[in-house]
């Protein structure tokens, strides 16, 4: 008999890539989902994406009696639901903290009363903050916040006690946590909560430390989500792009289909169990790098990129994956290119209109002194 899974959020975009690929793998799909209409917009219905074969009921996690509905008979939950966004974070803190604290409480208390094989649970590399960096000795440093001083003199690299600049590298997970907007503290909370409840009631729980995850089905119409996306939505209305700072920030673009390889072996891999594994590619690229590829895949490159020298409370300048410990454990390899993932992401976004938000977004932002 064929196991049955939950996944929170499963409607989404990773949850509904995720059902995808447990689907293949014969597995039995429930999603519990509240169709935000941030993400599905308003008054949306099933997504025409999401496998006909996956069981979807509509509710949030905050809800008990939903979350306890949707557990019957299941063997293993993701748990992926959260409000994203580190900018909104920082001005929408009661309903983040319901979103994302809050509806993992609930389900871990349901969890307590309906038992299952295992919790994967939905980290963010956001924890880190900034990343690892290496000074001109040679020796390894965490990133320390940026002071307002230096970024309001737009000196945007980190520096050393004595002015040199740092040179990032790979962010381990051993590098400890430094919470930079409450979205970061909302991901942190739901990582441990998860474990520490597992470690309690002898459950296995894995966390997975997303980092920039991109590909098909991202919600265009929502300015929080990740940065392709909202390049994309920009595009495609023939805006420029967007870019806080100076655009030579380095990120870890991981595609979808990866990131859903690695949260099945989170479940199917034994010793994954009560470990933190970060999920990305292993590459790293700077912002204005990524925004010229796409407007190249897209024929935009007329546009040009829009840099605005601006700082965004709760961003950090670079951070990327070490991704050795999931190739170690989880037998994880990235097998996605970014030229590749680039490409695929172009093709499904051409005939698709974007409600570009993001402008509103920004001055959101700046209307709550949110940016320097």
């Amino acid at each position: 008999m064929s196991k049955t899974i939950l996944i929170t959020g499963g409607a989404g975009f990773i949850g509904s890539h995720l059902a995808d690929e447990m689907l293949r793998h014969g597995y039995h799909v429930r999603v519990l989902d509240s169709l935000s209409p941030q993400v599905h917009g308003a008054g949306a219905g099933r997504p025409d994406y999401l496998d006909p074969e996956v069981e979807l009921r509509i509710g949030q996690v905050e809800d008990p009696d939903a979350v306890s509905s949707a557990l019957e008979d299941v063997d293993a939950v993701y748990h992926l639901a959260a409000k994203v966004g580190v900018g909104q974070s920082m001005y929408q803190i009661a309903d983040y903290t319901r979103a994302n604290n809050e509806a993992t409480s609930v389900l871990l208390e349901a969890i307590i009363q309906n038992p299952v094989e295992c919790l994967v649970v939905a980290s963010s590399m956001s924890i880190y903050g900034e990343g690892l960096y290496r000074d001109h000795l040679g020796a390894l440093l965490p990133g320390q916040a940026r002071s307002l001083k230096q970024l309001k003199a737009r000196e945007w690299e980190l520096q050393s006690m004595t002015g040199e600049v740092l040179l990032p590298v790979p962010t381990p997970e051993t590098k400890e946590p430094s919470l930079a907007s409450i979205y970061a503290l909302s991901k942190f909370d739901q990582e441990r909560m998860c474990l520490i409840v597992g470690k309690a009631y002898q459950m296995p729980v894995v966390a997975l430390r997303f980092f920039n995850v991109y590909g098909p089905r991202q919600a265009l119409a929502n300015p929080y989500t990740g940065v392709l996306a909202i390049f994309a939505s920009r595009l495609i209305n023939n805006l420029p792009p967007g870019i806080f700072e100076d655009g030579a920030q380095q990120r870890d673009f991981v595609n979808v289909r990866d990131v859903v390889q690695a949260c099945r072996l989170a479940f199917e891999v034994p010793g994954a169990a009560d470990q933190v594994f970060n999920i990305g590619s292993g590459q790293h690229f700077t912002v204005c790098e990524v925004a010229d590829r796409l407007a190249r895949l897209l024929d935009k490159e007329h546009i040009g990129s829009e840099i605005t020298r601006h700082y965004r409370v709760g961003d950090i300048r670079h951070c990327f994956a070490d991704i050795s410990r999931a190739r170690s454990v989880l037998g994880y390899t990235p097998h996605v290119t970014f030229e590749e993932g680039l490409k695929e992401l172009a093709g499904w976004l051409y005939g698709r209109i974007g409600n570009n938000r993001s402008d509103e977004a920004r001055h959101e932002l700046t209307a709550q002194g949110l940016t320097v």
